[in-house]
């Protein structure tokens, strides 16, 4: 053998050993690295304070000077003040997630939103989880945010939808670090 395949062997052989640790430390890797139920609710608890003040500095006065937030259509649920509470409810998480990979509450916290498939975040991906995906979870009074806590990697119903997963982002450079090295 020449010393290129030595080299070869010595390298295929290193990156088996890799492969086998992680494969039976992956369960004890994935709680690590996902972003689990207090620490998610605690980020959303961090947007909806964010969002209540943004409402309380800027959307109440404006209301107060027009007078048009009790204007309704058809009835008094879809009144203006409503429609555009929940505008700007949806805008900030689907804006945030896509431009930011996360949310104030998520930036303070130190997580990310990433697609399982590690790719790039798509406009679809962030419509069907923080839209779709918080519309359902919604109307059936939260409760399927409680599948955050009895997974292995910590998804909701809306990452489900979303195809996406929630991170710690100090085990981010860790993971590139990895996959940099098995290649």
């Amino acid at each position: 053998m020449t010393e290129a395949s030595y080299e070869q062997v010595a390298t295929t052989r290193e990156q088996s050993v890799i492969e086998r640790t992680v494969n039976k430390h992956m369960s004890d890797i994935k709680s690590i690295v996902f972003a689990g139920f207090w620490v998610r609710f605690l980020s959303y608890i961090i947007d909806i304070l964010a969002l209540a003040g943004f409402k309380g500095i800027v959307l109440s006065p404006l209301f107060a000077l027009t007078q048009i937030k009790n204007e309704y259509l058809f009835v008094p649920y879809f009144s203006v003040g409503n429609i555009i509470s929940a505008l700007i409810f949806y805008l900030y998480f689907v804006l945030m997630t896509y431009y930011f990979k996360a949310t104030l509450g998520k930036m303070i916290l130190g997580l990310s939103v990433y697609r399982e498939d590690a790719k790039s975040l798509k406009l679809k991906d962030v419509l069907f989880r923080e839209w779709i995906g918080r519309i359902i979870s919604g109307a059936l009074l939260g409760i399927p945010y409680l599948v955050v806590a009895f997974n292995k990697k910590h998804k909701g119903i809306h990452d489900y939808f979303g195809e996406t997963v929630v991170l710690k982002n100090k085990y981010i450079q860790l993971r590139n670090d990895f996959q940099k090295a098995t290649r």
